[in-house]
């Protein structure tokens, strides 16, 4: 009895996740256009004047998000001047993947779509876990790479893991039950105030949740694919660290002395003194979410490396 009770629970849970992700995915429906690569189909939104001057600004969403973190306001900002390339990580927002994928395959999808954009330069800027994706870019594809900026970016292994949960959900079998049962209804009541404690001590914006569509990470493929970034993360960043000091265009690493997710003394400081063109901006009582607390700033450092730019007739065609 008690095992046909949990099923009868299960498949109920189940059916309310479906209708869950059907409603979260008409409230937030794709903004940009699809482009295919090995592996994936990703999301990008092109924003501003595709004739302005310099190289186009690649932003790239870390964890637990999708593009909307990075528009939200940095890309529209940007976008008043500048061309701005948003790009839904693989696996998340509304881009495809078709298996797990290491920052370094990641990488290579986001350049395959540079190259069809025929962009052949750009300022990246990255976000969190985005941070060792930036810099695989930076390392894989220099000649692609104007210039990275990296918010509280993660580059280095850390003391300790990435949580009991996501740990448990990557898991055979006992993870996509989860994922497709109790995820996005216990997902809806915790989602806000975990986002919240992410912008501390700054405050999450009125309306922040709905305008960056985070409430799409609940779905469970979604779900899945966070996970498994976040579980592979410190094996991905130990590989590739040792190569940081071969990176030759200017870094610049904003992060916040109050930024309890993302260590800036383990991650951002230790670029800087590694990276031979680098440059380090520690923000006092900023927290986690730089892009929103010191947007203008963010925006200030991204045009001082367009304007220095060596190679501006090469940045798009």
């Amino acid at each position: 009895m008690i095992v046909l009770a949990l099923a009868v629970v299960l498949a109920g849970l189940a059916i309310a996740t479906q209708i869950g992700v059907a409603v979260l995915q008409r409230q937030y429906p794709p903004a940009g256009q699809f482009f295919d690569v090995t592996g994936a189909r990703l999301q990008v939104l092109d924003l501003g004047p595709r004739d302005a001057a310099g190289p186009p600004i690649v932003l790239v969403h870390g964890a637990s998000s999708n593009l909307g973190s990075m528009r939200v306001p940095l890309g529209d900002l940007l976008a008043t001047k500048h061309r701005v390339i948003l790009i839904d990580r693989p696996g998340h927002g509304w881009s495809t993947r078709s298996e797990n994928l290491s920052p370094a395959l990641q990488a290579k999808m986001i350049d395959d779509v540079l190259g069809q954009l025929k962009i052949e330069r750009a300022i990246v800027v990255v976000h969190s876990l985005a941070g060792v994706l930036g810099l695989r870019m930076a390392l894989d594809y220099p000649q692609r790479v104007a210039g990275l900026v990296s918010l509280a970016g993660v580059a280095y292994p850390w003391p300790g893991g990435v949580g009991t949960y996501n740990a448990v959900v990557t898991t055979p079998v006992i993870g996509p039950v989860l994922a497709y049962t109790i995820t996005l209804p216990l997902g809806l009541l915790l989602a806000e105030p975990a986002t919240r404690s992410v912008f501390a001590p700054q405050a999450m914006p009125d309306g922040y949740m709905a305008r960056s569509a985070i409430p799409l990470l609940l779905r469970p493929r979604e779900f899945l694919a966070n996970a498994w970034d976040l579980v592979t993360l410190k094996a991905a960043v130990s590989e590739q660290a040792p190569r940081y000091g071969e990176l030759r265009m200017p870094v610049v690493a904003i992060t916040g002395d109050a930024d309890t997710t993302v260590s800036p003394e383990i991650h951002s400081r230790r670029l800087i003194e590694t990276v031979p063109n680098g440059k380090l901006i520690l923000l006092p009582g900023v927290g986690h979410m730089v892009q929103n607390a010191a947007p203008e700033l963010v925006v200030g450092e991204i045009e001082k490396l367009i304007a220095t730019d060596t190679n501006p007739t090469a940045a798009s065609r």
